[in-house]
């Protein structure tokens, strides 16, 4: 199976929000699982080092535009590189290429991949799968959206995603609906 891991590319090396990050990668690696992200840093470095480093596949989904933007490149954990030419390309490759998916904290770009996602399943353009978001920020977010959008959110949407208030019961959510 495939994770892909989604999350914001500001945490540093030695923050709370990096080491969690690179415990979701080395619990998802030593559970066998290959590990997808954005390939770049922050978030998408640091559970791409810890993959690597419990002996995981560690897949960086790349693009063109995110490079030209920032100048960045894939980092150095990543052992196989998807390198697509734009950013909707990316975001798909990333959704597409997954068995589950765990959105950690994160900004615009982390909600807008829990939320393409999501209405994807919801038209059902893609096969239902592990939508998993970590930590009280989504959960008090979604709360809010539901509380305010009710009758444009069904029950059988909100079902589709799961919240999670770690990175370990997240895994083991994963592991649940094997």
């Amino acid at each position: 199976m495939n994770i892909t891991v989604f999350g914001g590319a500001q945490p540093k090396q030695g923050s709370p929000a990096y080491e969690e990050a690179q415990l979701l990668g080395s619990l998802l690696a030593g559970r066998g699982y290959g590990v997808l992200t954005g390939g770049y840093y922050g978030t998408m470095e640091a559970v791409s080092r810890g993959a690597h480093e419990a002996g995981g596949h560690v897949i960086g989904v790349t693009c063109q535009d995110i490079e030209d933007w920032r100048g960045s490149r894939a980092n150095a954990f990543v052992k196989e590189e998807r390198k697509r030419q734009t950013l909707a390309d990316r975001l798909m490759a990333l959704i597409k290429g997954c068995d589950a998916a765990i959105a950690l904290p994160g900004g615009p770009g982390t909600l807008t991949e829990i939320t393409l996602m999501w209405n994807l399943m919801i038209i059902e353009s893609l096969p239902r799968k592990p939508l998993i978001l970590v930590g009280r920020g989504w959960r008090s977010t979604f709360e809010q959206f539901f509380g305010e959008h009710d009758a444009y959110t069904p029950a059988e949407h909100r079902a589709l995603l799961y919240f999670a208030e770690d990175v370990k019961s997240a895994v083991e959510r994963v592991e649940s609906r094997e």
